[in-house]
């Protein structure tokens, strides 16, 4: 490694250490990459994938087997009754979106017991921006259920804020968002979902999934949550699928969304393919395996930034419910300084400097590390961070783990060096 970076030998000598404390971690995260990887791989047999369904097909894309088959293998993979999974979702929070109005009814109630939602789907459900369109627009109530004080969810008052308001839908963010709070493994899914069907049995149960995706080998549609949403290019896409998303779960629930993707009555049975089906089924079959390499890239963030000096969450040895890596840098400069050692480790763009900047949907300047083949994919190693207090940084991704390892290193570089 030496012989292509200029890197200091205090990183080397604390990479090394860092590496010693993961051992452990990494045979954890490579059972669960294999188990999935071999359930994948169940999955494409078990929905009959062959290379005809490869091709594209255009128009309203009547009767392409190769779409439908995408599905059952999504389906397969999430333990799921059906899936929909397309090109045309713009994004996450469009998914979320698209599968919210889906099920969703004016006077209906939105309750999230994890606390606010992050930044992007505050403006789809109209808690912030007054952007016309909103859940807000058409008088669906949205309530929500503080965290406890340490991040974790109040299970007390979920309980209690489930039985007073019986909400339509109790939803659930499985990542932390721009927030410190931990993200939530299935257990802690399966104890929110144990206490919603026991206190409004009739509540739909929909998980924000993106980022949690292949983590363990309990999926949180076999604890008891019914719908999930989530982006193709986070997790689910292995870092080839270029651009997308999925929504899984229960059949009905599953139709109602594919009625608000496309119309009432067409649903899933159109939508055109237009020759990404190769790229999405080959993201899906490496989706597991990247997953695990992304997971140790960030063990290996927290172990290595915990040597140098500062709190990271969560720690190597934690149980982990998504692919984010939190690092407290303390201070604007070490902040930006880790992002461009991001950037700098990346095989496209590396030359970039990453500045903060607008960024639509959130609240405060952003700044960005992502050197990606697709842009914005978050299953590629980046990071990125708004500026303001406690200036930590998420960070998440690495197609393989060498190569998230060499920008992990170069971060650290980058703020030692800034220090000079």
């Amino acid at each position: 490694m030496l012989s292509f970076f200029d890197i200091d030998k205090e990183v080397i000598s604390a990479s090394e250490k860092a590496m010693e404390l993961c051992k452990d971690k990494f045979a954890e995260i490579e059972d669960i990459q294999e188990y999935n990887q071999v359930k994948m791989i169940k999955a494409f047999q078990n929905a009959g994938v062959r290379e005809s369904f490869f091709a594209a097909s255009t128009g309203y894309g009547y009767d392409d087997f190769g779409r439908d088959a995408l599905d059952r293998v999504y389906a397969f993979a999430f333990d799921a009754e059906d899936a929909l999974v397309r090109h045309s979702f713009a994004s996450g929070t469009h998914t979320l979106t698209v599968a919210l109005f889906g099920i969703l009814r004016p006077n209906d109630t939105m309750l999230c017991v994890t606390g606010m939602p992050y930044d992007t789907i505050q403006s789809a459900i109209g808690i912030e921006g007054n952007y016309s369109g909103s859940l807000r627009d058409f008088d669906i109530n949205f309530e929500m259920t503080d965290l406890k004080s340490d991040g974790t969810p109040d299970y007390e008052q979920i309980e209690k804020d489930i039985k007073e308001k019986k909400p339509k839908m109790v939803y659930i963010q499985r990542s932390r968002g721009y927030c410190l709070r931990p993200s939530l493994t299935y257990r802690e899914i399966k104890k929110i979902c144990d206490i919603s069907k026991k206190a409004s049995p009739n509540s739909i149960i929909m998980l924000d999934n993106c980022y949690g995706e292949f983590v363990e080998k309990v999926e949180p549609l076999s604890v008891g949550v019914d719908i999930i949403a989530g982006s193709l290019i986070k997790n689910p896409g292995g870092g080839i699928a270029p651009t997308g998303g999925y929504i899984a779960g229960r059949k009905d629930l599953v139709e109602m969304c594919s009625y608000r993707l496309t119309t009432p009555g067409t649903g899933k049975e159109i939508g055109a393919t237009l020759g990404i089906n190769r790229e999405l089924f080959m993201g899906a079959y490496h989706a597991p395996h990247v997953t695990g390499e992304a997971l140790k890239t960030a063990v290996f963030a927290s172990a290595l930034f915990e040597i140098l000096g500062y709190d990271t969450t969560p720690k190597y040895s934690d149980n982990r419910g998504d692919i984010i890596q939190l690092i407290m840098l303390g201070n604007e400069k070490s902040l930006t300084s880790f992002c461009r050692g991001i950037q700098s480790g990346s095989a496209v763009d590396s030359f970039v400097t990453p500045v903060a900047s607008d960024m639509p949907g959130y609240e405060s300047q952003v700044i960005m590390a992502a050197g990606a083949f697709t842009l914005g994919s978050s299953i590629e190693l980046s990071a990125d961070a708004p500026l303001r207090e406690p200036y930590a940084v998420w960070m998440q991704g690495g197609l393989n783990f060498h190569g998230g390892k060499l920008g992990i290193m170069l971060a650290a570089d980058s703020i030692l060096k800034a220090k000079d």
